[in-house]
């Protein structure tokens, strides 16, 4: 009699299994014949009241058919999600060519970082880095700026409540640098810096600068000069003409800002101011001496010549761009150009 039911059950299952139009109708058949209170489950709780006899044979059989039913289950399932997959690309034609999906590039900025990097190494500059939070010492007192510079004021400097700051410059790379360092130095210092700029069309009140730093028994002004034409003429070519203006700078004596002249950009008869320099004011070596409390920087002995510019106002002569906050804009349209 269970071998009939049994028989039975096992027809209906798969009968109701092919019928079954989707997922939904699946389940349905799964609980009634293999949930807790199915139809195998029922059998299977009657087991007990058979004779031993009977237990072996009936148990194989029962497996049987719940092997039977689950398995049957199982294929139900994988032909509803085949044709479903075949519904759904019913229309799409696998020939056709995919969509190319554009690559992205490094910004303009950093590229034109990566260059600079690239051209001061083949000079024998290493990369230095340091905090963008620094200390009054690090970004004024140590660079011989007095107590009254317009820098230091709070309208052009972002303080912080415990007296330090966002450097104004990563002239305090080169701070840090010679902490830690005796000569012979020759480093360079990308990095951000912070100013209480107006952000305008040419003016970000943070910016991308690049510093640089050689401190060396007989360095001159010859070394500075060579150093920065050789570098610019990297960046805008071999043509590239420019000069030296004798400027004022409290960390370097002599000081000096460097332009270029605007027909090397596609301009007529203009200078463009793109770098300031200088020889390191002695001043400076010995608030070095002081903080390492020894005389390694003898200004006797040392001499040396720092550099900076701006990053941002380079990219934006080189590329053309008239407008500084293109760059932080995030525009696709433009950044695509690069």
């Amino acid at each position: 009699m269970i071998d009939q039911s049994l028989e039975q059950l096992r027809a209906d299952a798969l009968a109701e299994i092919a019928t079954a139009g989707d997922e939904g109708a699946l389940e349905l058949v799964r609980v009634k014949y293999l949930g807790r209170s199915g139809g195998i489950a029922a059998i299977s709780d009657g087991m007990k009241s058979l004779s031993k006899d009977d237990k072996p044979r009936i148990g194989k059989l029962l497996n049987e058919v719940r092997n039977a039913v689950s398995a049957a289950l199982d294929a139900g399932k994988s032909a509803l999600l085949a044709d479903a997959d075949k519904a759904a690309f019913a229309g799409v034609d696998a020939t056709l060519p995919g969509i190319t999906q554009r690559l992205g590039t490094l910004h303009p900025i950093t590229q034109l970082q990566d260059r600079a990097i690239q051209i001061f190494r083949r000079m024998g500059f290493a990369l230095a880095d340091g905090p963008d939070i620094e200390t009054e010492f690090h970004c004024f007192d140590a660079l011989n700026t007095p107590a009254d510079h317009p820098a230091r004021n709070e309208q052009d400097t972002f303080y912080f409540g415990d007296g330090r700051l966002l450097r104004t410059h990563t002239s305090t790379v080169q701070v840090r640098t010679m902490e830690k360092s005796a000569p012979p130095i020759r480093i360079i210092a990308p990095g951000a810096a912070y100013r209480r700029d107006e952000i305008d069309a040419t003016h970000l009140a943070q910016f991308t600068q690049m510093e640089g730093l050689y401190v060396d028994e007989g360095v001159s002004v010859a070394d500075l000069k060579g150093t920065l034409e050789f570098f610019f003429r990297e960046l805008f070519g071999k043509d590239a003409k420019f000069r030296f203006r004798p400027h004022f700078f409290p960390f370097t004596e002599p000081s000096y800002e460097v332009d270029i002249k605007a027909t090397a950009l596609g301009s007529a008869d203009r200078w463009l101011e793109i770098a300031g320099c200088g020889m390191v004011d002695p001043a400076v070596f010995e608030s070095i001496n002081a903080r390492r409390n020894d005389h390694a920087f003898d200004p006797e002995k040392y001499t040396g010549f720092a550099f900076g510019f701006g990053l941002d106002r380079l990219a934006m002569i080189m590329s053309g761009v008239t407008d500084i906050r293109a760059f932080t804009d995030n525009d696709q349209r433009f950044l695509a150009q690069f």
